[in-house]
Order: C-alpha cells, then structure tokens, then sequence
C-alpha cells in the first residue's frame, strides 16, 4: 500500500508538506516531503503554531527540496514537537537552511518580544535539527525503509531539489520548486522520465515569464532610466538565488560598460551570508557561469558594489546622493530593510521600484504590484509616486511553459497528477492544461487530503 497525504500546499503556494505512507507485509515506512511555513498572511501564519496533523512517532526521515522557508521553516518546530528521524537534503541545503532558521529565530524573538509571547521555537531547536539532518548528493540512492530515494536536480535555488521515490516497481515524483531554467547561475532543471505519480508545484500555473535577454534588457533600461533621471531604483529581492542572480547580471552590464558607474548597494545581512555559501557550491553553476568565473570575474564583486551588513551601515546609505541601485530584502516587502527605504524613496516620482518575483497575495508587494495609490509603512501614509515595475522573467519558478514541459516527460507513464503550491486560479488552469494536452488524470488537492497511490 502507497499512501498520499497533503498537509500544505493544497491550493495555496506556500507550507508545503507532505507524508507519504508505505506498507509492505509487516512494515511500515512513513517520509514526510517538506515541512514549510505558511506565509501571507495573518490567518496563514496563524497556522504556523498550530499542532502537526498526523503522529510523529514512526515517521522515519524528513525528505527537504530546498532551503526556502515555505519548504523548511516549521522543521525546527517538528523537531521541538517530538520528530525523532532523519533529516535529508542535498548539502548546500543544509547551510542554506541552517542559515535561514537563524535569521528567521531572531525575527520571531523580536515578534514573540513586541507581543509578550514566546517564539515557537529556540535556538536548541535549531540544533537538534541540524544534529538529525544528513547530506545526500544529486543522484545518490538513498534507501529508507522499504522506500529508495533519489535527489535530481531541480535548478530553483542552490541545492534544490526533486525528489524521486521507488516503491513496489513505482516512481512517485515531488518537484518541490522547479527553476526558471535556462538561469544566470544554476544547471538547468533535470528531466523526470517515467514517472507514475507526480506531485508539482503551480506557482506560475497561468502565466508567462519573459524571455532571458527580454529581462536582462528591461534591467538595463529600468537602471539607465533611473539613473537618468538621478533617482533611486529599489530592488526587493529574496535572499536566496534572486539576489545572486540579479548581482551576476548587474556585474555583466557594469564589466561591459553597459549602465552607468552608481553605487550599488546589498542591503541584507541573509543574502550577504547567502552569497558567502554560494561561493563554496560553484559545482552547481551552469557552464557559462564557471567559464565566467575562471576567466577571473568575481561575479559577486565588482567596481560600485558595497555590502550592507550592519544597521549603521544600512542607514549610512541614505547619505548616499542619487543616482543610486539598493537591492534589499524582503523579496515581498513584508520585512526587512527595504520597507525603511520603500518608506523614504516610494513618494518620488524620480525614483523606481524593480518587482523581480512572485508576490504573495495580501504582501505589501503584491499591493505595489497590483497598482496601490499609497501604502502605510511604520504608520505613516506614503503616497506612491514613484514608478513600480515588474520583471517576471526573474523568478526563480518554471511558468507555465517550463512546467508543461516537465509534465511531458512522463506523460506516457503518469497515472496521477497532483497540482499543489499555487494560488487556486493559477493550479486549477495548470489542471486544465494538463488534462487537455495529455490526457492524464490530474488534480489540484487540498490540504487534509488523502490519497491511496498502491492498493
């Protein structure tokens, strides 16, 4: 018997986690896949401190895609609860991870202060975690119980990846976050033929990224504007692969004089040691990110760049005169330093705001995107004025078309298709595509679902 059960995810983009339950004869090997918090907003992330739906006990290993924190940031709080297995992930997640549940402990502190209540979890936590969790390099097979498990290449972020599990002569596939392929960075996506249950993400189910060079020319032009102009471009960017990706292609257009010389600030303390990591994984990196680094270009420093680290530092750069570039995390805008510069620079019309990912529904990102003709930041009213722009061809996420593709590879062995992590428009219309172009049996669960995959 081969058992599905969804936990997070179902309908919604983030949480992601699932349990997969096999029983052969007198054994039983239970996995779960992701354990993520839920994000944006307050009744999401309610949820978060809510008690696990399934027993702990007997669950033997905790299988991670990647070091996003929809994928990873309850683990800490499954551990606190009584999780006793093992813990597995490419290497490069595991830094990443151990990085994001430090960050992400000293915000929950800060939060657990301002409203007299304690963190979900301590940094103890966060220890026991990392003492169950091994690294398990692409490809490996790793054998669990009556399960084998086979980490792929997934292209999202550093370290992610797809999960493949055997059991029973069947092959049930989790795409965790599949990459926007060809990236600046990262190997591409790796193909998963003959699949027989496929779990995938939705996030962009409804739509189109721009082209690879579509988006490097609309940078160019949106940092010449700007400049022009002598105003400030605000960049919000995720710690993780965005912000490298962004510094990879601003360093091509500065080495080849293509955008004026401005200072260029890193403003995030997270993607600062983020980057720092990536540096040590440049295994990963596609061939043209390895020939550009062997030829000598230190793609993470170049003339103008200045990391940020400190919060005097931070500050410092308001004292900066335009024209200048601040790339600062939260990638949604819901947290961290560029709110304060979001605060400062959003009510002039000289100055503009570069959206280069998905936006939750309900983030202060989201609403800039969806045209808000003023937002309260710190209690104070800001009149938007200054320009806001998009740049999907950035996210880190197939579109539709990448994920499509993926799909196709194991079209002529799939027996069930589950379309999870999307906003329910954008899962549904994947849905419909997939049943339409292939012929397959496909869903779009929701959480508290179970399936039974082997009778």
């Amino acid at each position: 018997m081969l058992k599905l059960n969804f936990y997070g995810g179902g309908q919604e983009v983030t949480g992601a986690n699932y349990l997969l339950e096999h029983t052969k004869g007198d054994e039983t090997t239970k996995v779960l896949i992701d354990c993520g918090m839920f994000q944006g907003s307050k009744s999401r992330e309610e949820k978060n401190n809510a008690s696990f739906e399934y027993d702990l006990e007997g669950i033997n290993a905790l299988l991670v895609t990647h070091a996003h924190m929809d994928h990873i940031g309850r683990i800490p709080i499954l551990v606190k609860s009584g999780f006793k297995g093992k813990i597995y992930s490419t290497p490069a997640t595991r830094e990443l991870a151990k990085l994001m549940f430090e960050d992400a402990l000293s915000i929950l502190q800060h939060e657990a202060l301002y409203d007299n209540t304690k963190p979900p979890y301590e940094e103890k936590d966060i220890s026991n975690a990392l003492s169950k969790w091994e690294s398990v390099e692409y490809y490996d097979k790793l054998p669990i119980g009556g399960l084998e498990v086979i980490f792929k290449d997934a292209g999202h972020i550093l370290g992610s990846s797809i999960i493949e599990i055997y059991a029973d002569g069947k092959k049930t596939v989790f795409s965790g976050d599949l990459g926007n392929s060809p990236a600046p960075l990262l190997r591409k996506t790796d193909p998963v033929e003959d699949a027989d249950f496929l779990v995938i993400e939705s996030t962009y189910g409804d739509r189109e990224h721009e082209g690879r060079e579509d988006r490097k020319l609309k940078l160019e032009r949106t940092i010449e504007d700007t400049v022009g102009t002598g105003g400030v471009l605000l960049i919000p960017a995720f710690s993780l692969e965005r912000t490298q990706e962004l510094l990879f292609e601003i360093n091509e257009l500065v080495e080849h004089k293509r955008i004026p010389r401005v200072p260029i600030f890193l403003d995030s303390p997270l993607a600062i040691k983020a980057t720092a990591i990536y540096r040590h994984y440049e295994r990963y990196y596609n061939k043209e990110a390895k020939y550009i680094i062997n030829s000598g270009d230190d793609v993470f420093r170049f003339p103008g760049l200045k990391f940020t680290e400190s919060g005097e530092e931070s500050k410092a750069i308001n004292k900066i005169p335009a024209p200048k570039i601040i790339i600062a995390g939260s990638g949604m805008s819901n947290g961290g330093r560029i709110i304060h510069h979001e605060k400062l620079y959003l009510g002039d019309e000289r100055n503009a705001l570069l959206i280069a990912g998905y936006q939750a529904v309900n983030s202060l990102g989201r609403r800039l995107q969806d045209g808000a003709k003023s937002i309260n930041i710190f209690g104070v009213e800001v009149t938007i004025k200054a320009k806001i722009l998009s740049l999907s061809g950035y996210s880190a996420h197939a579109d539709i078309n990448g994920l499509m593709a993926f799909v196709e590879k194991s079209a002529n062995t799939l027996q069930k298709v589950f379309v999870t992590q999307g906003e329910p428009k954008a899962s549904l219309s994947f849905v419909q595509k997939i049943r339409d172009n292939f012929n397959i049996d496909a869903t779009s669960p929701q959480n508290g679902d179970s399936v039974v995959l082997i009778s």
